[in-house]
């Protein structure tokens, strides 16, 4: 297949791309390398995407129409994956417009293009973070998600019902995917499994919010690919229905379904924190704070839709997920220590 990925440079769609080279398809990867976070980390894992002659990077911004319409017609897709977005719950609430501008007016972009060529399939990424102040457990695609608790969430919630409208217009089969806190190699560094390893790493006191009374979904990247790749098959169409008329991931009137894709295992802060004192084998020093606005006691993804669709469900635990990322972080900012030392005092 010829697959268009948003976001290729991004932490989720590195992983996806290469293993879509792997399976042998050809990728389009396009990406902003927005400064969000460490632009070099972005620029490393394109680097090794290029390495495959079955991968083209275009660089621009969604909000780009030009730029983006030349990318996806040079790629021709069979399916595009849309991952590129502002993320960051606690972003959302310094600078919000950059939300608007990406996940709202970029993905509309996406949509549009969509809307002018033959898909085999699209598919967006949405977050957990929809759920909002949802008390429900485990949370599950039929409930409603109308209480957003920050903006970043609010936008995604919109690109949901946007896809919606298009899917029903222009028959355009589209899933929508709620992740629920990815973590593993090549992580973003604004993230609770990276900033934890990092300080306790390095020393540093570590920030416990709500004072370690908090419980995530962690879900290991690798898994996360499995389920996506997986679904680029499962296309959602309207006689779909034959899956079942409960099927909650599934609109009644429109090619279009949304899934959440976790490990259905909330894991305690504390208890997160402990795996990683035992991978670094160093403790942490913990600052216990308050509960920070948008934030949400629990996530808890009911993954029975995804285990119907595609026969997987995430398993990868905690134990082996943060050991895969202590040592990818230890070797990448080791050679990246020894990189800084040769220019500094070449021979």
């Amino acid at each position: 297949m010829r697959v268009f990925v948003t976001g290729s440079a991004g932490f989720i769609g590195f992983h996806l791309s290469r293993r879509l080279l792997e399976l042998g398809h050809f990728v389009d990867g396009f990406d902003g390398m927005t400064d969000y976070y460490d632009v070099r980390l972005k620029e490393a894992r394109h680097a090794i995407l290029e390495s495959s002659k079955s991968f083209r990077a275009h660089i621009a911004m969604l909000e780009d129409l030009e730029r983006l319409t030349a990318a996806v017609e040079a790629a021709n897709p069979d399916v595009i994956v849309h991952l590129a977005a502002q993320a960051g719950v606690r972003y959302s609430l310094k600078n919000p417009r950059a939300y608007v501008s990406s996940n709202v007016v970029g993905t509309f972009n996406i949509m549009e293009l969509a809307r002018a060529r033959p898909l085999r399939h699209l598919l967006m990424a949405s977050t957990s973070s929809v759920y909002g102040a949802n008390t429900l457990m485990p949370f599950s695609e039929h409930e409603r998600t109308d209480h957003p608790l920050t903006l970043y969430a609010a936008t995604k919630k919109a690109t949901e019902v946007m896809a919606h409208s298009y899917a029903h217009l222009w028959s355009i089969p589209t899933t929508m995917l709620r992740f629920f806190t990815v973590y593993g190699p090549w992580g973003r560094p604004d993230m609770i499994p990276f900033k934890f390893v990092v300080a306790i790493e390095k020393g540093r006191p570590i920030d416990v919010f709500n004072h370690g009374n908090m419980e995530r979904d962690f879900t290991y990247v690798a898994d996360v690919v499995e389920a996506i790749v997986r679904l680029i098959d499962c296309i959602p169409s309207c006689s779909s229905r034959g899956l079942g008329a409960d099927d909650p991931s599934l609109s009644p009137v429109a090619p279009f379904r949304i899934v959440n894709v976790g490990c259905s295992h909330p894991v305690n802060l504390m208890d997160f924190v402990e795996v990683i004192e035992r991978k670094l084998g160093k403790q942490a020093i913990r600052n216990y704070v308050g509960m920070q606005p948008g934030d949400v006691i629990k996530t808890f993804a009911d993954t029975t839709a995804l285990e119907r669709l595609i026969g997987y469900q995430p398993r990868t635990s905690v134990e082996q997920g943060v050991s895969e990322f202590v040592g990818w972080y230890r070797s990448y900012y080791d050679r990246s220590d020894r990189d800084k030392t040769k220019k500094t005092n070449p021979s």
